[in-house]
């Protein structure tokens, strides 16, 4: 038997048999991967919906700046986290570096601007397309954005899904600020680098067979979600008019 034949064969049956090793480490990133993003959405997507549909001076600065930190990489994201926790730095008296609160609030700077961006980009577009019927029945800037807001809700929803599989799956960011400390800080993307340069394949494949199935899950729940709307919906434009009553 090959060496990566045998490798698949024995990271099957760490899935399997539910390794304990495998189970912690798989919790412990599904656990920080889905507060951050709870944090980077719950802000994000209030940001998105606001600049969706705000008009002010700068705002095309504002957006500029927004979409150029869709690129910002993650290890430059870890270290400015890592400055901001370390003993010097302005919040060191909180004692978070090398340790999961770090982690996750370095996963919430990472994905907050893919939430902001990809949430505004939403609303524009259908601010564009019921924002004028919507100003003719009186709704100021903040219920518009909260009416296209919940109408994209489902489009919301892929963003979401977006943000999480990009906090679960990053590796530079969480490696600076969390040390990828055994039992402690270690997840499934910084585990499978290190297994992987020790050698250790059967391990890091059962890792990433796990993320990958994590991230396939949430994305398939999302279309069967998607597909039952359109059965009881049906394709019908919002009755803006009824909202207004």
């Amino acid at each position: 038997m090959s060496t990566v034949s045998q490798s698949l064969h024995t990271a099957f049956e760490l899935v399997v048999q539910l390794d304990p090793t495998l189970m912690s480490i798989v919790g412990r990133s599904l656990a920080v991967s889905a507060l951050a993003c709870a944090l980077s959405c719950g802000v994000g997507l209030c940001l998105g919906a606001w600049l969706g549909v705000a008009r002010f001076r700068g705002r095309d600065a504002v957006l500029t700046v927004l979409n150029t930190l869709l690129a910002l990489p993650s290890v430059v994201v870890g270290l400015g986290v890592y400055l901001l926790l370390s003993r010097s730095g302005p919040l060191g008296f909180l004692g978070w570096l090398f340790s999961l609160k770090a982690m996750v609030l370095a996963q919430a700077v990472l994905v907050l601007p893919v939430v902001t961006a990809l949430s505004r980009q939403l609303v524009e577009d259908a601010e564009r397309a019921h924002g004028e019927q919507l100003r003719s029945l009186g709704a100021g800037p903040l219920m518009r954005s909260l009416i296209l807001a919940w109408n994209e809700r489902l489009a919301l929803l892929t963003v979401v899904i977006t943000a999480f599989g990009r906090a679960v799956s990053e590796v530079g960011a969480v490696m600076v600020v969390g040390g990828n400390i055994e039992g402690f800080t270690r997840v499934m993307t910084t585990a499978i680098a290190l297994e992987t340069s020790k050698g250790d394949l059967p391990l890091a494949l059962a890792l990433g067979c796990v993320l990958m199935a994590v991230v396939l899950l949430l994305n398939a729940g999302l279309s069967c979600l998607r597909r039952w709307r359109q059965r009881v919906d049906g394709v019908t434009s919002p009755n803006w008019g009824a909202t207004f009553g």
